[in-house]
């Protein structure tokens, strides 16, 4: 039995071995399945296209109620997208710490509220209490679903050898934003005042909503994208070897080529940790056909998100590819992201 990650996300070792043969009763409507490097299950219900997905309530007070219900709705409705398909329905499950107050509560569900009316999402069920032992982050489950027809949605078994790999706004988004929303003194106090609001404000680009549905309007599978996944955990490299895997394909991908917003270097440095191994919400790998990439790199960049043309996908039996300052070695999945164990420490400097 493989041994589990000291945090995070379990290994693929681990999901092989104790998920995925054991996934319940076996149905013919599903679509999509449970599979590293997708982030969307798929099931067919008449002749429409279903999607699900299900994410923890992640909650941080120390960003601020608003900003943390903000997080806390694209975490959800970015995973939901990397489907093609528009989130419609929200199922949203809070088991809350017994310290929160009426007044946090309201700030926190008006904001949930507020954006998934921006967001066109119409919350139908859920389930609303405080509990001794409940804690934050952690504060509850939910489910996005969204609906389209079969013809509209994605996922890696759509991808091709020479789709070319396209990556959005480039490492570290969600442990730069996390950083800089969390510690603003400490941001001023190492870099200055401008470094710091520029640092707190990479939290907003935390969201691949606008991305995914974006660049599956220029076209999906033989006319475009052919899949999508966002990189979380374990940042860039976890994603391209999970969307790798996904699709039982290679990937060849050039390090110098993916495009890296203001900031994310200088906070990546100071707190000791591979930018491209750490979380990175925010950050979307796109695979596309390549008479699409170009058209969707230019209509990306109309919506004022960067993104850039790194690679392509290869046959499986030449692996996993990453070519940096113009020599190849293999991509390794990371396994264990480098952020958290360097936030909480700096947090505790902070305070």
């Amino acid at each position: 039995m493989s041994k589990m990650p000291d945090i995070g996300k379990i290994s693929p070792e681990i999901f092989n071995e104790v998920i995925y043969p054991r996934l319940g009763a076996k149905n013919d409507s599903i679509l999509v399945g449970p599979q590293h490097g997708v982030d969307v299950g798929i099931v067919e219900i008449g002749d429409m296209a279903v999607s699900i997905k299900t994410d923890p309530v992640f909650i941080v007070p120390e960003y601020g109620w608003e900003r943390a219900a903000w997080f806390a709705v694209h975490i959800l409705a970015s995973d939901s997208v990397t489907c093609a398909l528009k989130p419609r329905f929200l199922a949203i499950d809070l088991n809350l710490p017994m310290e929160i107050t009426t007044e946090q509560l309201t700030l926190l569900w008006d904001t949930i509220h507020k954006e998934c009316v921006k967001l066109g999402i119409s919350i139908i069920t859920g389930h609303t209490a405080r509990y001794d032992n409940c804690h934050y982050p952690m504060v509850g489950g939910a489910t996005i679903i969204g609906v389209g027809s079969k013809d509209e949605y994605v996922t890696p078994k759509f991808a091709a050898v020479g789709d070319k790999i396209i990556i959005t706004k480039g490492p570290a988004i969600e442990a730069c934003g996390i950083f800089g929303a969390a510690l603003p003194k400490l941001m001023e106090k190492e870099f200055g005042a401008e470094f710091a609001k520029k640092a707190e404000n990479i939290f907003y680009k935390m969201s691949v909503v606008e991305d995914g549905l974006t660049a599956a309007s220029v076209g999906i599978r033989d006319d475009g994208v052919t899949a999508m996944h966002d990189a979380t955990e374990c940042g860039i490299w976890g994603a391209l070897y999970e969307i790798g895997h996904a699709s039982k394909l290679g990937v060849h991908v050039e390090k110098e080529k993916i495009v890296i917003e203001d900031g994310v270097l200088e906070i990546c440095a100071y707190l000791g940790i591979d930018p491209y191994s750490s979380i990175s919400e925010g950050t979307l790998i796109i695979t596309c056909r390549p008479h699409k990439a170009d058209a969707v790199v230019a209509t990306l960049a109309k919506k004022n998100i960067k993104s850039s043309i790194v690679g392509e996908l290869i046959p499986p039996g030449k692996g996993m590819i990453l070519v940096e300052k113009g020599k190849e070695r293999e991509l390794k999945h990371p396994i264990v992201d480098p952020f958290w164990k360097a936030f909480y420490s700096a947090l505790a400097k902070g305070k």
